[in-house]
C-alpha cells in the first residue's frame, strides 16, 4: 500500500505574526496529523530585538511569550502541551527557570527536559521547542 492509499499526512507551517521572522530555513511552527511542533525559540522580541543583556529571567519570560504565542497561532496552548525541551547555558539558571515555568505552565505539566548546553546564537541563555496536540 502506497501513501495515497493509506492516505498522505497533513503537513502545514505558520509563522506567527506575533514573532520576529525566523533566522533561518525553517518554520516557527509544524503542524502535522493534529500534533503541533514549536522551533526553538529564542529570547528574541517581536521586533526582531535580541534580549542578549537582559537578564535570564527575562530572555526566559520571553521565550514562553513565544512559545505561547507560537502555540496560540497554531490553533494550540500551553494546556495542551505534551512536551518541552529546554536548553540553558548554566545549569545554575536551572532553578530560576523551574519557578518562571511552574507559574507561566499553570497546571500542565508536560514531559520537559532542561538541557544544559556550552552555548547558544547570538550569545543568549535560553532556548525552548515544544510539541503540543491541536
Amino acid at each position: 500500500m502506497d501513501q495515497r492509499e493509506r492516505g498522505a499526512p497533513h503537513l502545514s507551517t505558520v509563522n506567527p505574526a506575533g514573532l520576529a521572522a525566523p533566522g533561518g530555513h525553517y518554520s516557527h511552527v509544524s503542524i502535522a496529523n493534529g500534533l503541533v511542533f514549536v522551533s526553538g525559540q529564542l529570547p528574541i522580541d517581536a521586533s526582531g530585538r535580541k534580549l542578549i543583556d537582559e537578564p535570564f529571567e527575562v530572555q526566559a519570560e520571553q521565550v514562553l511569550a513565544n512559545l505561547a504565542c507560537a502555540l496560540a497561532r497554531a490553533g494550540s496552548e500551553v494546556a495542551k502541551l505534551a512536551q518541552v525541551r529546554v536548553y540553558i547555558v548554566d545549569i545554575e539558571y536551572w532553578p530560576s527557570f523551574n519557578e518562571i515555568y511552574a507559574r507561566w505552565a499553570g497546571e500542565a505539566k508536560p514531559a520537559r527536559a532542561v538541557v544544559p548546553v556550552p552555548a547558544l546564537h547570538f550569545g543568549l541563555k535560553i532556548e525552548v521547542e515544544a510539541v503540543a496536540v491541536l
